[in-house]
């Protein structure tokens, strides 16, 4: 193995057993993009207003990221 391939190798392994820690629940984040928009959380919330969306989607992009998603569990605004 090369020095530069030594370096990576250990990296590179860390970086895929982070990636599925931000990985969002597929059951609601049906286009996988890591993100949940509010069509994509009403299927499976129905009862989600879109006032309460909005007041999740603190960036206001319209897509709760894994940090918006994060606060808004820990609230129980989303379930665990």
């Amino acid at each position: 193995m090369t020095r530069t391939l030594k370096l990576i190798a250990p990296i590179a392994v860390l970086t895929a057993l982070a990636v599925p820690s931000f990985a969002q629940d597929a059951d609601i984040d049906i286009n996988g993009d890591g993100m949940y928009s509010y069509p994509e959380l009403q299927a499976v919330m129905p009862e989600l207003s879109e006032d309460d969306f909005t007041s999740m989607d603190t960036s206001g992009d319209g897509l709760l990221d894994a940090d918006e998603i994060a606060v808004a569990t820990e609230a129980g605004m989303l379930p665990a």
